[in-house]
């Protein structure tokens, strides 16, 4: 069951087209940046506040006011996860488990659709 291998959210994964003022913004709130990079997109920086941390990425345009793009669930074994989705038709939105040098040793992850067309990753950091 693939509840064995989730540890709880991992992060919420919020589009903006301006990276520092959203990051300026949260930080007013009592978020703290944990963890910044750049990818051909533009920067990905994530927050923390207690337990919730943020995902921030560039995205031009952003698809519509208030958007959160996707909630992240931490996991243990990537590979056990995606063998569930696959065996129960899940609708998988990337090509198999992708994987961004992110952290200090990279990540692993894949994301499926729920049934109102939210985004669901499941992601191990490696």
């Amino acid at each position: 069951m693939i509840a064995a291998y989730c540890t709880g959210l991992q992060h919420i994964g919020i589009p903006t087209d301006d990276p520092m003022e959203t990051e300026a913004f949260y930080q007013k709130l009592g978020f703290t940046t944990v963890y910044r990079t750049e990818t051909a997109n533009g920067p990905v920086i994530f927050t923390q506040l207690n337990n919730l941390q943020l995902e921030i990425y560039q995205q031009k345009p952003v698809r519509a006011a208030g958007a959160i793009d996707h909630i992240a669930i931490d996991v243990t074994n990537i590979q056990a996860c995606y063998d569930w989705a696959r065996e129960n038709d899940m609708k998988i939105l990337t090509d198999g488990i992708a994987s961004h040098a992110f952290w200090d040793n990279g990540i692993r992850y894949f994301i499926i659709e729920g049934p109102n067309t939210e985004k669901i990753e499941f992601c191990q950091i490696l």
